[in-house]
């Protein structure tokens, strides 16, 4: 973090640590940073594999524009698509939205290590700089078979500069830490907070110790996301205050540390469950909890550094 965002977010920690503080209060120098949402047409004359047409909520246009409405107002200034189809060429499609779109600062795609033809759609889809890392673990990618052809596509990876994000749950994590010590070089970025059950109970012993074996390796980012999701609370209407999903943040504060945390709303998904602000303002008064210098971090800078991104526009 530069001086100039330290200073910007000084006066954070009171209204960001607040159970009602606004996103629209203060925002890091230069813009908040979102690293996960998704953006799909399934009016394409191809369709799109997900989500699927059942899901009434989830299933139409969304683009760019609805984004930026709601999210530009509260101080994000840019964000990185994760994509969530496992057709090949939907990463172009994505790169393709991102070349017009200057407030899409990087892409997360979607391929499968030790797959055949990995190699070459890497190479293929790194030549854009705005192709960022890869995720697997979901859709039929299995991270535990960790061959010499898996292992080899993530060094592969590493020595682009690229991450690798990887799904929720305890074997995802528990993937993750084998895989870090596998290729030290290669970040690796858990999603979703690892998909930690959140009610007024302690969290699982399982996610716990899980959470602290990934974190044992320095290579390895959690994205503070999947907070409300974790609620299930699926009318829109998960809880606004800190509390209940303050024990899950304080665990995985304590094992990561301020260097390690990327926010990521994983909009629209999120929207089921609770308003973008809402999303936005729980991140915002954890790290807010913390002082400035950690929400400058966890709301911009860690971003900038795990996923090698501009500065936004």
């Amino acid at each position: 973090m530069d001086r100039r965002d330290f200073l910007a977010s000084a006066g954070l920690l009171a209204a960001a640590a607040a159970s009602g503080c606004r996103s629209t209060d203060t925002a890091p120098a230069g813009g908040i940073i979102d690293t996960h949402v998704h953006f799909y047409d399934p009016a394409r004359p191809q369709g799109v594999p997900w989500p699927p047409k059942t899901d009434s909520f989830l299933h139409r246009t969304v683009l760019p524009p609805e984004l930026k409405a709601l999210a530009r107002p509260l101080g994000v200034a840019g964000c990185v698509i994760v994509e969530a189809s496992p057709l090949e060429e939907d990463n172009q499609w994505v790169l393709d939205l991102a070349a017009d779109e200057p407030f899409i600062l990087g892409v997360v795609g979607h391929l499968r290590p030790g797959a055949p033809g990995f190699r070459a759609a890497l190479d293929r889809f790194a030549r854009n700089p705005r192709f960022r890392g890869v995720r697997t673990g979901l859709w039929g990618v299995d991270p535990t078979a960790a061959g010499s052809a898996f292992t080899d596509d993530l060094r592969a990876l590493a020595d682009r500069g690229l991450a690798l994000d990887v799904g929720q749950g305890v074997p995802h994590m528990e993937t993750a830490a084998r895989l870090a010590a596998a290729v030290p070089s290669l970040r690796i970025v858990v999603n979703h907070f690892g998909g930690p059950r959140i009610d007024a109970g302690p969290p699982d012993r399982r996610w716990l110790a899980a959470v602290r074996g990934a974190a044992a390796h320095p290579n390895v980012v959690m994205k503070l996301s999947g907070l409300v999701e974790g609620t299930g609370r699926r009318e829109g209407d998960a809880p606004s205050a800190p509390d209940l999903y303050r024990p899950f943040f304080e665990s995985v504060w304590d094992a990561f540390g301020p260097g390690r945390l990327v926010f990521g709303s994983n909009w629209p998904v999120s929207a089921r469950f609770a308003p973008y602000a809402r999303v936005l303002d729980l991140a915002r008064a954890f790290l807010g909890e913390r002082g400035p210098a950690a929400v400058a971090a966890g709301l911009r800078t860690n971003a900038m550094r795990v996923y090698g991104l501009p500065s936004p526009a």
